[in-house]
């Protein structure tokens, strides 16, 4: 196997990056082998990397780095009990369309699909959805290959406690070579957007939950402003409102407005940091004070674009803290007008399940997704925002979302996690030298 040298890595966001002493794109788990074999003998840390998305330094090595690209085949489709098995370093994209041609789709998605499916799973990526669980949750079974070079199969019959770690494995637990996903019948859904107020919302948060299976709002700060979004299963793929014409007026508003005025604007706010309150105005009555309707094949509903750098924090509080911690956030904000927050605040649900580093371990809980955006990748102050949004997480119990930026450490972790403890010791059993580890995953194990 050749590593590359000087190959600089970056997150999309461009917020963290890395220069690996050698980066490598193996074909095959012998080349793996053979790379983990080097880093042995050289004493090198090994970080694996897929699409490269997470807003943080989670997948940044000095080391080796694995990108696991050309691992990306659909190896088996069980039409009978609607799994599929694909290789760790498969887009999420290329699965959609692989899936759609057999009928099938995965049962929720984030909002991003140029990610790879171990990656996707080893950072508990969430979409939104009260009866659905984060992307983990629909993993049946995978192999790992360990430090040692062995392959252990997981799922709920074999290696169970492997494999309650490994559906959420932070990638420290050695490198994910296939993944077995629960699929569903191929669906569309029909997504309405609408205008509401904060107060509305909170008032008849369980009315809403129960109305739409896809539910979540975005919440644009100094204001009371609510863009509501639901998104539903139907049986009519009308063919006319499948294929919008990419008319020159779309275009208008989802750029030329959307994002190069938004940009322009975001980026005076820099100098005039009071515009910001006006500009979250302005854009509400602009792109979201009327109602939306749109019916699409279910992975082209749940994906969206990001077309911002940014950078973001996402943290899951239990599902009855919602109201509580929303108009703190709030509050907060109103009392400090030196404080601005950019649009929008993203508020999704999601099912708990019994994978130990979910964050939605025994819980049904609240996404609460803040951002900030870098207009022309120019950084806008946020640190008081993000420790003012954090310490309301905190004292609402919450969890950060693993891909994303948060000053948590050990200590931390240990009290949000009751299986914290199991995980470091499965850890500890399949990594004992830590070839895995990386700064981030230092914060969090010691």
């Amino acid at each position: 196997v050749h590593g590359q040298g000087g190959v600089k890595f970056q997150n999309w966001a461009k917020t963290y990056g890395s220069s690996p002493e050698l980066y490598f794109q193996p074909t095959s788990v012998e080349e793996i082998r053979e790379i983990l074999d080097m880093a042995r003998q050289r004493d090198k840390r090994v970080k694996v990397v897929g699409g490269g998305h997470s807003p943080s330094d989670i997948a940044c090595t000095d080391d080796f780095m694995i990108q696991m690209g050309k691992m990306n085949r659909v190896l088996k489709v069980d039409k009978e009990k609607q799994q599929v098995t694909v290789e760790g370093g498969i887009f999420l994209s290329d699965l959609n369309v692989e899936l759609s041609k057999h009928g099938l789709a995965l049962a929720n998605l984030g909002a991003v699909s140029e990610v790879a499916a171990a990656g996707v799973i080893g950072t508990g990526t969430h979409n939104t959805g009260i009866k659905h669980g984060i992307l983990s949750s629909q993993v049946v079974a995978l192999t790992l290959l360990t430090a040692s070079g062995e392959i252990l199969e997981c799922s709920e019959s074999i290696n169970v406690d492997i494999f309650q770690a490994a559906r959420l494995h932070l990638g420290c637990l050695g490198v994910v070579l296939t993944v077995t996903f629960q699929c569903v019948p191929q669906f569309y859904l029909h997504e309405v957007a609408f205008p509401s107020t904060l107060t509305e919302v909170l008032d008849h948060l369980d009315d809403h939950l129960k109305r739409s299976q896809y539910f979540r709002f975005l919440w644009f700060p100094h204001s009371e402003n609510v863009s509501i979004i639901y998104q539903d299963p139907t049986n009519k793929a009308s063919p006319t409102r499948l294929h919008p014409p990419s008319s020159s007026a779309n275009w208008l508003w989802d750029y030329a407005v959307g994002y190069y005025l938004l940009e322009f604007l975001l980026w005076i706010s820099t100098f005039v940091p009071s515009l910001v309150c006006w500009i979250n105005r302005f854009f509400f009555w602009l792109l979201f004070s009327s109602r939306v309707e749109n019916v699409a094949i279910s992975y082209k509903i749940f994906n969206y674009e990001c077309r911002f750098k940014q950078h973001v924090q996402d943290w899951a509080i239990p599902i009855e803290k919602t109201k509580e911690a929303l108009l703190e956030l709030k509050a907060a904000l109103e009392n400090n007008p030196k404080m601005v927050a950019h649009y929008p605040v993203e508020v999704r649900f999601a099912r708990g399940d019994e994978i130990w580093l979910s964050p939605c371990f025994q819980r049904d809980s609240c996404y609460m997704n803040i951002i900030m955006y870098r207009p022309y990748g120019k950084n806008v102050p946020r640190l008081n925002y993000w420790l003012t949004y954090e310490g309301i997480m905190k004292k609402h119990g919450g969890r950060p979302h693993w891909a994303k930026a948060h000053s948590c450490t050990r200590k931390d972790f240990e009290k949000m996690y009751p299986a914290f403890p199991k995980f470091c010791s499965i850890r500890e059993k399949l990594d004992p030298t830590g070839i895995f580890l990386n700064t981030y995953l230092e914060k969090v194990f010691y």
